[in-house]
């Protein structure tokens, strides 16, 4: 659970290596690729140009790089070369990339061409909501603060926090203790550590929280079929706070 600096050291290589693969997607124009031609992107660019392993592909029988996950969709949408990206979309793209033995894990919800404003808002709380998660850590305090600060700013702004699926520790695994709620009480759960590796990864949606799996084993979507955003990054406890491993260049944190 808890990294030594050297450890903390290579997760940060994997962290940066990971945020280049998002700084490349974000010059790119993603309507009018089918989700299959934007796994075959992001796979040739973390093999050949990282020199890297998309940590995603075989980890529980899974066969692709990355999840693509599109307007109702909430989480696991599996890449298809009969799934078109259009104009008005949003998609969520989660990542994971391995380096040295390391894993970072991060997803960005993308906006595409002339969203609905109430789409566009959608994605910037659940931006917000990672980042009020994010603003809790530091050493001593509860993973209860994190998801307590998720919930209720979803709540302020009139979206569910999906239950079903939360944050978890990452190292040499993909996925290690703890879980990380995205709801919670204040002063409730494990006690933050200096040291200590975990994602935050909110999914919001418009309506109802209550998801369902389609037939293919992996899809997760909206039950009432209204939208859902996510965003994710891989961070660490510091002595002071919390480095943020997986910071895209430009990136800022977007609270209110």
């Amino acid at each position: 659970m808890v990294k030594t600096p050297d450890e903390i050291a290579l997760m940060r290589v994997s962290g940066r290596l990971l945020a280049s693969v998002f700084e490349m997607l974000d010059e790119q124009d993603l309507a009018g690729m089918s989700t299959l031609a934007v796994n075959d992107l992001v796979e040739r660019y973390i093999t050949h140009d990282l020199a890297g392993r998309p940590a995603s592909k075989g980890q529980y029988g899974f066969k692709f790089v990355l999840n693509c996950s599109i307007n109702q969709v909430v989480c696991h949408g599996v890449p298809s070369a009969d799934e078109v990206i259009r104009d008005g979309d949003i998609i969520n793209l989660d990542i994971t990339l391995e380096k040295n033995g390391f894993i970072a894990d991060s997803s960005k919800t993308y906006v595409v061409g002339e969203a609905s404003p109430a789409a566009r808002r959608l994605v910037r709380v659940t931006q917000q909501a990672m980042w009020q998660g994010i603003a809790q850590i530091r050493p001593g305090a509860h993973l209860g603060d994190i998801g307590f600060a998720i919930e209720r700013h979803a709540k302020k702004h009139g979206y569910a926090v999906v239950r079903d699926f939360c944050g978890h520790g990452i190292g040499r695994a993909m996925h290690e203790e703890p879980s990380v709620l995205h709801f919670g009480r204040r002063g409730t759960g494990v006690r933050l550590r200096e040291g200590m590796v975990f994602t935050v990864e909110p999914m919001l949606n418009q309506g109802t929280r209550k998801v369902a799996t389609q037939d293919d084993g992996w899809t997760v979507v909206t039950q009432d079929g209204r939208l859902s955003a996510q965003f994710e990054h891989t961070v660490a406890v510091t002595a002071t706070g919390v480095e943020v491993l997986t910071l895209r260049a430009g990136e800022v944190p977007q609270h209110g």
